[in-house]
């Protein structure tokens, strides 16, 4: 042993290898069964763990994506469903159920209202108008009334503030023929009701 350690002394490798092969075989066999289970299994292995954290990602990215659409389609079925009830409540509550209601409201008590506010209601007009393609029908209605301005004009704001579906279409506005006579009003209205149509 003191020869490998000796200054300016070169020991072969053949003597090295000689004297440590009991030391020397089983590190080469456990060298070449690391090389053997390396190539084979733990290459592959890492390459699949690869794959798989690339598959995961994309699973975590498809997951966000139908997350944010399944939010979205339950936000539109929410939406629709709010509109459906807003549209039936508006059908059942803000718009006359029937042509009577409809006459009603648009003659009876624009007769009234016109009285409260010192406007004389002199003749009025009714014409029902189907609506093709809907389950609603509209009703035109033409009066004519007389009356100073403050009373017309307050007429026509309670008209248009008031809670019942009114909508003005035309106002025409006249002088009398004499400076103290009422201007005369020609308001063109309607409304609107729903119906129930045979299908055959």
């Amino acid at each position: 042993m003191k020869a490998l350690f000796a200054h300016r002394t070169a020991v072969p490798w053949s003597r090295v290898v000689a004297e440590h092969r009991r030391w020397l075989v089983p590190v080469g066999v456990v060298l070449a069964l690391n090389l053997i289970v390396l190539v084979p299994v733990v290459l592959p292995l890492r390459e699949s763990v690869a794959t798989g954290t690339e598959q995961a990602a994309a699973s975590v990215a498809a997951l966000e994506a139908a997350t944010a659409d399944l939010q979205e389609a339950e936000a539109t079925r929410d939406g629709q469903s709010q509109a459906t009830k807003d549209l039936e409540r508006f059908y059942g509550e803000v718009l006359p159920e029937s042509f009577a209601a409809a006459r009603r409201l648009t003659q009876l008590k624009l007769a009234q209202l016109a009285r409260s506010h010192d406007v004389a209601y002199q003749r009025g007009a009714t014409t029902p108008e189907v609506l093709r393609d809907s389950t609603l029908e509209r009703m035109r209605v033409s009066v004519e009334l007389s009356g100073d301005w403050d009373d017309i004009r307050q007429f026509i704001y309670e008209i248009e503030t008031g809670p019942d579906f009114i909508v003005i279409d035309h106002v025409a506005l006249s002088e009398g023929g004499s400076a103290n006579a009422a201007l005369s009003l020609a308001l063109e209205i309607s409304t609107f009701y729903r119906v129930v149509r045979d299908v055959r």
